[in-house]
C-alpha cells in the first residue's frame, strides 16, 4: 500500500500571509527575495499563483516545496516550468526536479536562508541537522532547478 506524501496545508493566517506576499511581489515589493510563481494548473489549465522563496546556491536557481508535495509542485512537474515574477518583471523558466540524493547542499542552505520561516514544515529538521536527517526529509520537500528561458 503506497503511502501519502507529505504535505501540510497553510493555517489560515499563513494562507493570508502568502495572499500579502504575492500581492506585494506582483506589485514590485520582494520581501527578502520572494517572487510569485504561476505555474499552468494540470487540470483547469489557468494559471495558477503562489509567492515562493527562490534559492540561488552556486549560481543556480532553485525552488523548494518546505510544505511538501503541494499543488504547485504537482502542476510543475506536468507543466515542466512557469513564472516567477516581481512587479513588472517576469522570468520564464524551465524546471527539472532534483533527485532525493542531490537535494542535501541545497536543503540545508535553503535552511540557512529560509529556516526562520519554515523550519516549522520540516518536522524538527534545520540547517545544523546532520546530512543523514536532511537526507531522511529530502523525499518530503520536493526541489526543482529552474533554467531562465527569457
Amino acid at each position: 500500500m503506497a503511502s501519502t506524501p507529505y504535505y501540510l496545508q497553510g493555517s489560515p493566517l499563513a494562507i493570508r500571509f502568502n495572499g500579502v506576499v504575492g500581492w506585494l511581489a506582483r506589485h514590485g515589493i520582494s520581501l527578502l527575495g520572494s517572487a510569485e510563481l504561476s505555474v499552468r494548473g494540470r487540470k483547469s489549465g489557468r494559471m495558477q499563483r503562489i509567492p515562493v522563496n527562490p534559492h540561488e546556491l552556486d549560481g543556480v536557481r532553485y525552488l523548494v516545496s518546505a510544505r511538501g508535495h503541494s499543488q504547485w509542485v504537482r502542476n510543475m512537474r506536468a507543466a515542466g516550468g512557469g513564472e516567477l515574477r516581481v512587479g513588472r518583471k517576469v522570468r520564464t523558466f524551465t524546471a527539472q526536479e532534483l533527485p532525493d540524493e542531490e537535494k542535501l547542499r541545497v536543503l540545508r542552505t535553503y535552511l540557512e536562508r529560509w529556516g526562520w520561516e519554515v523550519n516549522q514544515y520540516f518536522q524538527g529538521v534545520t540547517a545544523k541537522s546532520s546530512d543523514a536527517e536532511i537526507l531522511a526529509a529530502a523525499p518530503d520537500h520536493p526541489v526543482f532547478r529552474i533554467t531562465t528561458t527569457s
